[in-house]
């Protein structure tokens, strides 16, 4: 007979606060006042359910998906891990989807309209879904650093965008993948908003394993759902 596991909640304080005074658009939109807990209905308990038959063939490889005469320009990477819950236990079944700019740093979005130049051939966006071992891989392009109107001379860090859906979209946690070695990332305010001892979480290692020859660096990130190890995710 199995041992039944332990459920540890998460803990918050692994978690960024709502209001983080240095980046300035939480102070207009992070809640002021106690949160009001809303029980949660069959429907939102329940589906809809993601599977990998609505997955296209290219999603998962953002060197390919927006691609219409040539490849996309730019660091070729590879990014995996595992999904894994408080017990370090793999979850299965769970639908990752990933944004990003492209590798000068720009979105294709109309709110976007610094002066870096878009890739027509990059769509940057993609999406899988994690096996039985809670595995995912990705392959994308190392996204540029851009400047953001949070203060004087602002830079963000190169960082993918991950969002993760389980059994229901009452379940979705979002949170950012960011780049070892980068120094942009002692100057973000998003980063540093994230409790000290939990932001190496948000941090990939380079492994020379995961590395393909001639094609692409590779890159770890983990994500932990719940417990004292938890990956921060955005409020």
């Amino acid at each position: 007979m199995d041992t039944p596991k332990t459920f540890n909640p998460r803990d918050w304080d692994t978690q960024p606060a709502y209001i983080v005074p240095e980046y300035k658009s939480t102070l207009l939109r992070g809640p002021t006042k106690p949160l009001i807990p809303i029980a949660q209905s069959l429907s939102e308990l329940t589906g809809p359910v993601y599977g990998h038959d609505v997955l296209g063939a290219l999603d998962h490889d953002l060197t390919k998906n927006g691609a219409k005469d040539a490849a996309p320009q730019g660091e070729r990477i590879v990014v995996t891990g595992r999904v894994l819950d408080e017990n370090a236990c793999p979850v299965p079944d769970t639908l990752i989807e990933i944004w990003q700019a492209n590798a000068a740093g720009r979105y294709i979005h109309v709110v976007d309209q610094h002066e870096a130049p878009l890739d027509p051939n990059f769509f940057g966006g993609g999406r899988c879904v994690t096996d039985a071992e809670g595995k995912y891989r990705f392959y994308t392009l190392r996204p540029g650093a851009y400047p953001w109107g949070n203060h004087h001379n602002a830079w963000r860090p190169s960082h993918i965008h991950l969002s993760l859906f389980g059994p229901a979209f009452a379940t979705r946690l979002v949170t950012q993948m960011f780049f070892p070695g980068d120094p942009l990332l002692d100057l973000d305010p998003i980063y540093l908003g994230t409790p000290e001892d939990a932001r190496g979480g948000l941090v990939a290692k380079f492994d020379i394993g995961v590395t393909e020859p001639d094609f692409a660096l590779g890159y770890v990130f983990d994500i932990i759902l719940r417990g004292s190890s938890a990956t921060a995710m955005e409020s």
